[in-house]
């Protein structure tokens, strides 16, 4: 588990980022790198889609969030009709106890490669994401509870959401959902077509 030596540390990493060198200064507002790096290619971060698409979509979201939950069926159909899309999650557990369990809970299955299941059906689930629905969740799919209890507390997904906040804290995100893409982040439920825009003009951006 980070100690609080290493949050103030990548606090601080995280706050010098607009005074690093871009390497992109042909664009007008060009992300930097080094931020670009942290959003895309975080290792604890989940990647669905193609890993190694032509452009990144990060959305940073709460299992408690009602737009999040809204959201779910247009980001897999945007997955499904681009096979060339990499999808990046960013757990971001702001709706209270509840959601930082769920996260918790849900980044645990990434290494058993039952991410996307619980995720899914975190989302599609009635009622808030508390301690005993989202374990209820877990043994409707048939999961380990005791691993993934085990695994709520290790360094990943401690990194993970911690970072989370980082990031959000540092680009003054204003909540969830936000999608980033290219240069560009949204705030807030989108259409179908909102988001396959969004994509457009981040592949546009990158000159992909």
């Amino acid at each position: 588990m980070p100690n609080r030596r290493d949050l103030l540390a990548q606090a601080a990493a995280l706050s010098l980022l607009p005074a690093l060198p871009v390497l992109a200064q042909d664009r007008a507002n060009p992300m930097p790198e080094e931020l670009r790096a942290a959003l895309e290619r975080d290792p604890t971060a989940p990647v669905l889609g193609n890993p190694q698409g032509d452009i990144t979509l990060t959305e940073f979201f709460d299992y408690n969030c009602p737009h999040c939950r809204t959201m779910l069926p247009l980001i897999s159909d945007l997955v499904r009709s681009d096979p060339a899309l990499r999808v990046v999650y960013r757990e971001w557990p702001v709706f209270g106890a509840g959601s930082d369990f769920a996260a918790r809970v849900s980044l645990a299955a990434l290494p058993g490669g039952n991410y996307w299941r619980l995720h899914a059906a975190l989302l599609s689930m009635r009622g808030r994401a508390e301690e005993a629905t989202v374990m209820r969740t877990v043994r409707d799919l048939g999961l380990d509870e005791d691993a993934l209890r085990e695994g709520m507390a290790s360094d990943p997904v401690e990194r993970h959401i911690s970072t989370s906040f980082l990031l959000a804290d540092h680009m003054g995100l204003m909540g969830t959902p936000t999608f980033i893409c290219g240069d560009e982040a949204v705030f807030g439920a989108v259409t179908a077509q909102e988001l396959r825009d969004l994509v457009a003009r981040g592949r546009r951006t990158m000159g992909v």
